[in-house]
């Protein structure tokens, strides 16, 4: 199993929104993010910053990124462009971390 960790950027005025649509997270991308092989995923956030904080696990990365080529993938992005800072492609702006400390 490989731990993902990212940090995202939201917008400071786009916090209970954000939450709010993740408590709704539709079925078809809830069903996708398993298909795809995350689990254990979790999203955090800094409300000082405006910084989330994401850790996953996946099997695969490979398996994992290709999510990104699907419909409902590039639907939830579209509809979570307005809260956070964007790529030209709707997609998240991220920094990957690098796991440096795991203690089980």
């Amino acid at each position: 199993m490989v731990r993902l960790g990212q940090v995202m950027y939201l917008h400071k005025d786009a916090y209970k929104e954000y939450q709010k649509r993740h408590s709704e997270l539709w079925p078809q991308m809830k069903l996708a993010l398993h298909e795809y092989g995350a689990s254990n995923y979790s999203i955090f956030l800094n409300k000082k910053t405006g910084q989330t904080f994401a850790y996953l696990e996946v099997p695969s990365v490979e398996t994992y990124n290709r999510i990104a080529d699907t419909d409902i993938c590039k639907k939830w992005w579209k509809y979570m462009e307005p809260l956070m800072d964007t790529n030209p492609d709707n997609s998240p702006v991220t920094t990957d971390l690098k796991e440096v400390f795991h203690l089980d």
